[in-house]
């Protein structure tokens, strides 16, 4: 390829869309005109880069592509539809996606934690080596129920929301390690088992699940979601298909990571119902009912306002220019 050639033919056209996407207002038809010239411009710098490499021409023919595509790429959306969109598409299509995987994820940690309390219940000696006698009763007499009132609602919301709140995020940052999900989970569901066992020592097991059963709910599924999310990152690494495993990774990685925020969210409300909603001298029945209807909300958004946002096409990943341009299309 002569490439003083090219460049004497095209420099015009070249020119021309450079003007384009400097304007601030285009009409219909100019906007036509840049994404034409644009197409034949990223043609031509394909066939620069394949012919002499990376060349002076290359680099400035690159910078006039980079500005057009911004300029009818990166046209400015009201914040408000973004944010809808997040919340009505993105977020519940990424929950969506991993709904088997949530249900299998509870149903192991469920059974962990039933395993974990009948070994307990059945081992005196397990139970003697969690400490002495004397605290264990402690634990069970007082502290246990103690717990939930020993700091006012604000700041007892504020902590237990912040603490499951970094530990799902860290599962699901950490996800690809395969190790770390799986780790929280199964200690999360041996804590819980052996409370219980103690608890049922003492004959307080209905103590146990009347405390644990309006705020747990939702504070349980959420922290089961974030290890579902997790290891479907490490799973991406694993079985990447028919994409390269740097492609599965980044596009899992963000679909799963945008149900971070859900998750904030989630726990914050089960923070909410544990700092201001246990506590109180309520009939358990009511207590219990409104962490039913907060799971209740969480699940209705996931499976049917995900299943909605799935067959619109949504995955949860950032839409295409959102994301990155991978490479130059020629058009």
């Amino acid at each position: 390829m002569d490439l003083d050639a090219l460049v004497r033919a095209r420099q015009a056209e070249w020119d021309r869309l450079d003007e384009l996407s400097r304007r601030r207002r285009l009409t219909g038809a100019e906007v036509d005109e840049l994404i034409a010239r644009y197409q034949s411009a990223a043609t031509d710098l394909s066939a620069v880069v394949s012919a002499a490499g990376r060349t002076p021409v290359s680099e400035h023919l690159s910078m006039i592509l980079s500005r057009a595509r911004l300029r009818f790429a990166a046209a400015r959306t009201n914040p408000l539809e973004t944010v809808g969109r997040f919340f009505v598409a993105q977020l519940p299509a990424a929950l969506y996606r991993i709904r088997w995987l949530c249900l299998a994820v509870s149903l192991a940690c469920i059974a962990v934690a039933v395993l974990s309390a009948l070994w307990a219940a059945t081992t005196p000696e397990l139970l003697r080596a969690l400490g002495d006698e004397a605290d264990i009763e402690s634990y069970a007499e007082e502290e246990f129920v103690a717990y939930y009132s020993e700091h006012s609602e604000g700041a007892f919301t504020s902590l237990v929301w912040t603490n499951n709140a970094w530990i799902a995020a860290q599962c699901i940052a950490f996800g690809i390690t395969g190790v770390y999900p799986v780790y929280v989970l199964l200690s999360n569901a041996e804590s819980v088992g052996l409370a219980a066992a103690i608890m049922a020592e003492y004959d307080r097991l209905d103590v146990f699940f009347q405390y644990i059963s309006p705020h747990g709910q939702l504070e349980l599924y959420a922290v089961f979601v974030a290890g579902a999310a997790g290891l479907a990152v490490f799973w991406a690494w694993i079985a990447p298909g028919a994409r390269t495993r740097g492609q599965a990774l980044a596009e899992e990685g963000r679909a799963m990571f945008t149900i971070v925020v859900g998750l904030v969210i989630a726990l914050l409300v089960s923070g909410i119902i544990e700092g201001f909603v246990t506590r109180q001298d309520w009939p358990w029945p009511i207590k219990t009912g409104i962490g039913s209807v907060a799971l209740t909300g969480f699940l209705l958004y996931q499976w049917w306002l995900g299943r909605r946002a799935h067959r619109a096409g949504h995955t949860g990943d950032l839409e295409e220019f959102e994301a990155g341009a991978k490479r130059l299309i020629a058009g």
